[in-house]
């Protein structure tokens, strides 16, 4: 088998012209090299939902696009607890708290901290967040109450980020992955894939996430909402060039826990949901997502189970 980590942009972009066959083999192969048969489980709730500054072409939260989506301000701490609990009792190892926004505000934000603890103490779940762009002093605040790991996408290439965002920069969301690092919490840093990004975009995605080397990839696949400037784009991407990017992203990043996170229920049958976990898929979202609805975690274990694949 070929030395994938001496490859440059140019040999990975020839990986797509292979057959899907041949692509699911050589990342089954470098999967099964690298990881048991656990795929790891993890749930999320909006803890504040809507009326975002940034104007992310995406996302229904956005104040910036139009899509109706039911608002709320900072839910109580019981409220989160009970749900945390819930997606313990429905197999979550983890549990992310999720808030809109560019960053929150200093009353949320110390309500936040109590959340997190609350979310820590909970025996068997893990407590990740997701807050924005958090200075370096939030930053250690929230290791000290309990998170254990950060979400921060990239969600695109450097070159084409403009292109969906305009009210931070690439940068920003680098920095803030590598702020997160620096303190002892492990990254969790993913991608949107089908946004008319091109394969070389989405190679460039995959070799930044390799230099950034977060414990997690989250995958997930444009489900377009009314009211965003990106509602037609239902058929920028097939199942197959979906397929094939999971492939390209387990070749160039063996040792990271590639998620299957939004849009994988809408855009990916449960026959093509079952390549991609052959493909190297090794951790699930399960439950409902920010503003769309998830999968049933009943069905995920049973279609773990065809695999000989564990949730844990």
């Amino acid at each position: 088998m070929d030395d994938y980590s001496n490859y440059k942009k140019e040999d990975f972009l020839k990986l797509y012209e292979k057959p899907l066959s041949e692509l699911l083999e050589i990342s089954n192969k470098i999967t099964n090299d690298n990881f048991n048969n656990e795929v790891e489980a993890c749930s999320i709730i909006s803890a504040k939902t809507g009326a975002c500054s940034e104007n992310c072409k995406y996302c229904a939260q956005s104040k910036h696009n139009h899509a109706e989506i039911e608002c709320h301000s900072l839910l109580e701490i019981e409220t989160v607890k009970e749900a945390a609990i819930s997606a313990k009792n429905n197999g979550a190892t983890r549990f992310c708290i999720v808030t809109s926004g560019r960053a929150p505000s200093d009353e949320d934000f110390q309500k936040i901290l109590q959340m997190i603890k609350t979310v820590s103490s909970i025996e068997g779940l893990h407590c990740c967040a997701s807050l924005g762009l958090l200075s370096e002093e939030q930053i250690i605040q929230i290791k000290e109450a309990g998170v254990e790991r950060y979400n921060h996408n990239i969600n695109t290439s450097e070159n084409y980020h403009q292109k969906i965002c305009t009210t931070h920069n690439f940068q920003d969301r680098i920095n803030t992955v590598k702020t997160i690092q620096k303190h002892g919490i492990e990254a969790c840093c993913g991608v949107i894939i089908g946004m008319g990004e091109t394969r070389q975009d989405r190679i460039e995605m995959a070799l930044s996430l390799r230099e950034l080397n977060p414990k997690t990839v989250p995958i997930n696949f444009l489900n377009p909402i009314k009211g965003t400037p990106l509602e037609d784009f239902k058929d920028k991407i097939s199942e197959e060039e979906i397929l094939k990017t999971i492939c390209i992203f387990r070749i160039i990043l063996p040792k990271a826990l590639l998620r299957y996170a939004g849009g994988r229920t809408t855009r990916l049958s449960k026959f093509h949901q079952k390549l991609g976990l052959i493909a190297g898929i090794n951790s699930v979202l399960v439950g409902n997502y920010l503003t769309t609805t998830g999968s049933n975690s009943d069905e995920d274990k049973e279609m773990l189970k065809e695999l000989d694949l564990v949730m844990s």
